[in-house]
């Protein structure tokens, strides 16, 4: 007995649906695995992981980078200006000293137009006494770069006679290898520039 052939436009469309069918299931897993390995990117971008004392391993949630970016960036300013600007005879030098870490070439300049001008030679033959009263910065992210507006006010102890300043200075932060205790945020002032600076009257201290 002779075997009937099967249908040739049959075999055609079981042989089309299987191979739609593997393209469809390749298609599938390659989505699912290229998905998988962005989630597993991003969650190891967003966590660290300690070794407990047993060796288990304890994932530790990071706070998201451009809050804790600020927090670091207004923490540099900060101790920035304080070293800067808070002042006197006796610890200008070692002051000083520890804000040139905190910037590049253009806080240098300025500390040398500073001294050319006779600033802290006044510092020392008058003992005059700088102190900061407070400090208030802002900060911009523009296209990845930061820059910033700060706003110190400090008062200028002549003995008999006290005088309060505003300042406003501005430039750029980048980041930088941590040095501590150098450099213990890992950030670098640039392009840094007074450029304002007026005496306030006793009306506007009170306001």
């Amino acid at each position: 007995m002779k075997t009937p052939y099967k249908n040739i436009y049959n075999v055609l469309k079981l042989n089309r649906f299987i191979v739609l069918a593997v393209v469809v299931c390749a298609l599938l897993s390659s989505t699912f695995s290229v998905w998988m390995a962005f989630n597993t990117n991003k969650n190891a971008m967003n966590s660290a992981f300690a070794i407990n004392t047993d060796g288990s391993i304890i994932p530790l949630k990071l706070v998201n980078q451009k809050e804790n970016f600020k927090v670091e960036a207004l923490a540099h300013l900060e101790l920035f200006h304080n070293y800067f600007y808070n002042i006197d005879a006796s610890n200008y030098e070692k002051n000083l000293k520890k804000a040139l870490w905190l910037g590049n070439s253009s806080v240098d300049n300025l500390y040398r137009q500073k001294k050319a001008d006779g600033v802290y030679n006044r510092l020392l033959q008058y003992s005059l006494v700088q102190k900061v009263l407070s400090i208030e910065s802002q900060i911009t992210e523009n296209n990845g770069s930061y820059s910033f507006t700060t706003t110190t006010i400090f008062e200028i102890n002549r003995g008999s006679i006290i005088d309060t300043y505003e300042l406003v200075s501005t430039g750029n932060l980048i980041m930088v290898d941590r040095n501590f205790p150098n450099n213990p945020h890992g950030l670098l002032i640039t392009n840094y520039f007074e450029n304002t600076l007026k005496k306030l009257s006793d009306e506007s201290r009170k306001e």
